[in-house]
């Protein structure tokens, strides 16, 4: 495992979901009750793959509230199996984020980092979606991007760029934290910013809900509880 000095910085920042909160999982879950009603019996992965598409395609247009994403992308998921997706069921599935569940390790590696970095979150999401998975983790983060803040979603660096804002250090003094190469790597590699790869697919085949990408972090580790081991040792 690559070295990194963590001494060189001040600032934590996170992706959260796909890196502490299990989306797969969540996605998963979100879609079965539609899926079923609609007769379809997909492969998770390829579920996972269906959906990393018309996310990525959804997000990159007009600017639109992650439950409309959501609810966007359930539609386009049904049909291109030929079925249709009713209000009902795109409103569900576009709340379904307070109900992903958070990786077991999320919570108690976050508290450790805590005791010594200051933390951030630029995520994807609504406010008050963000607002029940940060109540599942446990910590109340410093300071909060959300695409709802930004108009935009990673991997356009808005994002970033308003947590740069509030921070106010110099970018050798932030450390960004993610699963996704796509939404987070490839922009926060461009913008300058040291990274590490939470890989939490551990080796399985293809990337999952995300759109494959390639980047090259300066450290990975197979979750949370490791990084909190590297960087905030007793």
């Amino acid at each position: 495992m690559a070295a990194l000095d963590f001494d060189r910085f001040d600032v934590l920042t996170f992706d959260c979901y796909g890196t502490l909160i299990d989306w797969e999982a969540g996605i998963l879950a979100g879609l079965r009750a539609p899926l079923a009603a609609h007769g379809i019996d997909d492969a998770d992965e390829r579920l996972l793959e269906s959906f990393a598409r018309h996310e990525a395609e959804t997000e990159a247009g007009t600017y639109r509230p992650y439950r409309e994403v959501l609810g966007e992308v359930l539609a386009a998921m049904l049909e291109e199996r030929g079925t249709q997706a009713s209000a009902d069921e795109r409103a569900v599935f576009g709340g379904s984020v307070a109900d992903w569940p958070a990786f077991p390790d999320s919570a108690a590696a976050l508290a450790r980092l805590h005791k010594q970095f200051k933390l951030g979150v630029i995520t994807n999401c609504d406010d008050d979606l963000f607002a029940a998975s940060e109540a599942r983790l446990g910590v109340t983060f410093d300071v909060v991007v959300t695409a709802q803040q930004a108009r935009r979603y990673k991997p356009n660096p808005r994002g970033f760029e308003l947590m740069f804002e509030r921070v106010g250090l110099p970018l050798a003094r932030i450390l960004h934290v993610a699963q996704s190469l796509y939404h987070d790597h490839v922009p926060a590699k461009r913008l300058g910013l040291s990274t590490v790869w939470v890989d939490r697919r551990g080796g399985r085949a293809g990337s999952g809900a995300t759109q494959a990408a390639t980047a090259t972090p300066d450290l990975t580790v197979p979750d949370m509880a490791t990084l909190a081991e590297l960087a905030a040792p007793p």
